[in-house]
């Protein structure tokens, strides 16, 4: 299992109210709802290995070089570099939580994984991609994390909590490819092709003025790759387009020429762990992690995470 670690921590902000403090009036809102979460999804998934992903660049330099947009609208000003575990700009009451709850996670035991200059999305792409033994499920709220699913070498699937756990969508890639109309033998991929040519506001892509999602996914579907794709776009023979279409993605051509690398989420990227990455059955540092509990109220939510890592 691959948490995407900010993904869960933002819902767990916004999911649980800030009347949730410590004893010191400090709200503690995010890592109550973390360790929750991170609790529940061990206990109804039952991993045996756990690796919590980290964003340690959340604007990557080699994306915004290849498009300045990526994420720029997120940016007040000129970009600063994170802290590591935090992306963007965090509100001011979640910010001091995220190194509480990387310290749980140490304390207890999981592992953490990041890559400098990377995002999480590249994490996981990669421990995904680098797996031959274990089946993997990623945890994410983001889509783009749909790309990654697969049945071979072994089976790829996305948990998608964007509209909370308890409405959670366990996706592969026929799943996918029936929810966004992609071809299922290469679903992840297509899903990466429709998004290019679709954009993502949130995401400063523009995608391809005049081609829309549906329009996106028919597109993918009549190609086996993104090359082909875009090699039709000059080959006048090639009636797998039509002329309007052409000309859309013809007027896009620099665009188009530029946004793979951006939207492909990594599959090299030099990930570290921290500790190995079997998913304990007891804390690495309990006395550590009992005065945690202490110092931030957050008690039943580590005892919680203690009963569902021995059961």
């Amino acid at each position: 299992m691959l948490l995407d670690a900010a993904s869960l921590y933002f819902r767990a902000y916004y999911g649980v109210p800030e009347s949730m403090t410590a004893p010191d009036g400090t709200p503690v809102n995010a890592v109550r709802g973390f360790t929750d979460m991170v609790a529940r999804l061990i206990t109804d998934r039952r991993p045996t290995r756990l690796v919590a992903c980290l964003d340690l660049d959340w604007r990557p330099a080699f994306r915004v070089e290849a498009l300045p947009s990526y994420k720029a609208h997120r940016v007040p000003g000129e970009p600063e570099v994170a802290p590591a575990g935090l992306p963007e700009e965090v509100p001011d009451t979640l910010a001091p939580q995220v190194p509480v709850l990387l310290e749980v996670l140490a304390a207890a035991g999981i592992a953490t994984a990041g890559a400098e200059g990377y995002e999480a999305d590249d994490v996981i792409g990669t421990l995904a991609a680098a797996e031959r033994e274990d089946p993997v499920l990623a945890v994410s709220g983001d889509r783009d994390l749909m790309q990654i699913v697969r049945d071979e070498p072994v089976p790829v699937r996305l948990l998608y909590v964007g509209r909370g756990l308890a409405k959670a969508e366990h996706l592969g890639p026929l799943e996918v490819a029936e929810k966004y109309g992609v071809p299922a033998a290469r679903a992840g991929e297509a899903y990466a092709e429709m998004a290019m040519l679709r954009g993502d506001p949130s995401d400063g892509l523009p995608g391809v003025p005049g081609v829309g999602a549906k329009t996106a996914a028919t597109l993918v579907g009549r190609f086996g790759s993104w090359a082909e794709l875009r090699a039709a776009v000059t080959d006048r023979s090639d009636v797998r387009l039509t002329p309007p279409v052409r000309s859309k993605l013809a007027a896009a051509a620099p665009y188009l020429a530029v946004v793979e690398p951006v939207v492909r989420v990594a599959l090299d990227a030099p990930v570290q762990l921290d500790r190995p990455d079997n998913r304990p059955s007891s804390p690495a540092d309990p006395d550590r992690l009992a005065a945690l509990a202490e110092r931030w109220g957050v008690g039943s939510s580590i005892d919680r995470l203690l009963t569902a890592l021995a059961r």
